[in-house]
């Protein structure tokens, strides 16, 4: 299976909108290389900013450009992005709802050998949090192009979780992102698995290991956190009467968070999570972490084969 890693369909995405578009702007914190920005700065230097270890500055004159009528693409690690600016994103950014959007890389577990501290696991937290925030999490590359392309002409504030490893590309070139919408992966009746990012890939194979046993799970992609896609969850887990949430993030706060808020004031089912339980990483090659923090299919069937048990 062809792999890419999100950023480099973000760094691709960008060069391709820079063309079309001459109000697109890009910012980086001295990370244009690792974010995939670098392109974009080479092509169109006058529209390209390295405004330096900065995050703060980073955010605050990516406001001031889009409050000029630009369409600013700031973009830094996902720990730096939401931990050290989250100030000027809050004040800056949302309350005044201004066209920025924030899309920030090496998120997740997966950042590997970094470590605890550069591993954002709390970033869906902090952002989906915000009032005017929309929340984006690719699952592959092909989702995660069409997203900035979506994101160049949406209106408004967006956070765009992407990762710094590989992963499986998913979807077909055929496939077309819609903003806010899940997408049904997989159709089934006795469990609903709700995943984004790189669990997605994860979900898919665990649905495969609970087919062989007898298990008919239904896959939903949610790459859009907030405005969470209520309408097709409720329908789902109407029809499964079983939940399982996966997602590279701690459990509080994120994905599973955002879907039992919306069950639980809906459409009352039973519930497992999958993620990181409220710790911090540590520093390890990305498949160990996946495997030592729990982030595998495995788990993901064994959390259905428990929650199947409470309908």
């Amino acid at each position: 299976m062809k792999e890419m890693a999100t950023r480099e369909a973000y760094g691709n995405a960008l060069v391709e909108l820079g063309e079309k578009n001459k109000d697109i702007v890009v910012l980086d914190a001295d990370l244009s290389k690792s974010t995939k920005t670098a392109g974009f700065g080479e092509r169109y230097p006058d529209r390209f900013f390295n405004i330096g270890i900065a995050e703060a500055d980073l955010v605050g004159t990516a406001a001031g450009l889009a409050a000029a009528g630009k369409i600013p693409f700031a973009s830094t690690f996902a720990i730096f992005a939401t931990g050290r600016a989250y100030d000027q994103v809050r004040n800056s950014v949302c309350y005044p709802r201004l066209n920025v959007k924030l899309a920030a890389t090496h998120a997740g577990i997966t950042v590997g050998e970094d470590g605890a501290t550069h591993q954002a696991l709390e970033d869906i937290a902090l952002m989906r949090a915000i009032p005017n925030m929309t929340v984006v999490v690719p699952a592959d590359g092909i989702e995660a192009k069409q997203a900035i392309e979506v994101a160049a002409e949406y209106d408004g504030p967006m956070y765009i979780r992407l990762g710094r490893s590989k992963v499986p590309v998913l979807n077909e070139d055929s496939y077309k992102f819609e903003l806010g919408k899940g997408v049904v992966l997989k159709e089934g009746n006795d469990v609903t698995i709700i995943a984004t990012g790189i669990m997605v890939g994860e979900a898919l194979k665990a649905a495969k290991e609970l087919k062989a046993d007898g298990v008919d799970a239904e896959v939903i992609n949610i790459h859009t956190i907030k405005p969470l896609d209520k309408e097709l969850l409720i329908s789902s887990a109407t029809k499964t009467k079983a939940v399982v949430t996966a997602e590279e993030h701690n459990v509080m706060g994120g994905l599973g968070s955002a879907v039992s808020e919306v069950l639980s004031q809906n459409q009352a089912t039973p519930m497992e999570m999958v993620g990181v339980n409220d710790t911090f990483g540590e520093s390890g090659t990305p498949q160990s972490l996946l495997e030592k923090y729990g982030l595998t299919a495995d788990v993901i069937s064994d959390k259905v084969r428990k929650v199947i048990k409470k309908k």
